[in-house]
């Protein structure tokens, strides 16, 4: 697995300050996507053991909220197992750091495969659904376009529909914290 780049103090892909990976390697090539140079696999350096131990460092930071995981696409086969071992160790290191993921892939797609549903139960938040131009706003929190939904991972496994994380829909109404 190649990665386009690494955040180690990122406050736009989650609440708080977070360490960010964002990894190579798209088949969506969504329309006007933010990161398009990241379609390509070979794009970036290789994920090595030295950069998962760098990431699993920074997240060992007091003012470190979490993990996000970016794209390109980090649910493209090609990438999951690194992805999953990485979320593995972090989550065993650092069960109170919320980790994030942004996918075009839908939710109910991902629970489909098994490799992608092992993956899913490290994430706590899941940011779902390809980019759509058409559907942009810039009032959106933690979303580009509005057909993309922002789900509690733990509970909606628990549940076995969406749930969407709470408090969400109030701040972008204008109202209230993403925090209950």
């Amino acid at each position: 697995m190649n990665y386009a780049a690494l955040k180690k103090f990122d406050i736009a892909n989650g609440p708080g300050v977070r360490v960010s990976l964002f990894v190579s390697g798209c088949r969506h090539r969504c329309k006007n996507c933010f990161n398009s140079e990241a379609w390509d696999f070979s794009y970036g350096k290789p994920f090595t053991a030295e950069v998962e131990n760098e990431i699993l460092t920074e997240l060992g930071k007091d003012y470190i909220m979490g993990l996000s995981l970016l794209g390109g696409e980090p649910f493209e086969p090609e990438n999951r197992a690194a992805l999953t071992e990485l979320l593995e160790k972090s989550k065993r290191k650092y069960p109170e750091k919320q980790v994030w993921c942004y996918t075009g892939f839908q939710f109910e797609e991902l629970l489909k495969q098994e490799t992608a549903k092992k993956m899913l139960g490290y994430i706590d938040v899941l940011v779902d659904g390809k980019f759509v131009e058409e559907l942009k706003s810039a009032d959106l929190i933690f979303r580009g376009s509005s057909n993309q939904r922002i789900i509690d991972v733990k509970k909606s496994l628990e549940t076995g529909g969406v749930v969407w994380l709470e408090g969400i829909w109030r701040r972008e109404m204008g109202s209230g914290d993403i925090y209950k």
